[in-house]
């Protein structure tokens, strides 16, 4: 069995309930990587969060959480994936991190901007 990883796609949001645009989003993406993924045979959406970042408090963000085994492809096919569907592509983040070892910290694999080198949840 290969290994697998968590990869986190991640929208900055003003407030942390999210506007009604936000939670459209939020749905879309969702349904989209989930259908892609599993017709890529590459893994699934295991669900989301949002609201108050944990690393600062006065920021706000919306996390989609999938578990791929196949790192690099999986990161390309949801980059692909949110740009050909038009789900806000300009302002995600994308980091993985290693299934089962929660010990560990996601490392940032896409940023929207250049200079963006910082990732938390």
């Amino acid at each position: 069995m290969s290994e697998k990883f968590w990869l986190v796609v991640q929208y900055p949001l003003k407030s942390a309930k999210g506007s009604q645009r936000d939670h459209w989003l939020r749905e879309k993406v969702m349904e989209c990587l989930e259908l892609s993924l599993a017709d890529a045979d590459l893994g699934h959406v295991d669900g989301f969060d949002m609201g108050t970042c944990i690393s600062d408090p006065k920021k706000y963000a919306l996390n989609i959480f999938c578990v791929v085994t196949e790192e690099e492809r999986s990161i390309a096919l949801v980059k692909r994936v949110i740009k050909e569907s038009r789900l806000d592509y300009t302002r995600i983040k994308m980091a993985t991190m290693p299934y089962g070892k929660e010990e560990e910290t996601y490392t940032l694999k896409y940023a929207y901007k250049k200079g963006v080198t910082d990732f938390s949840l």
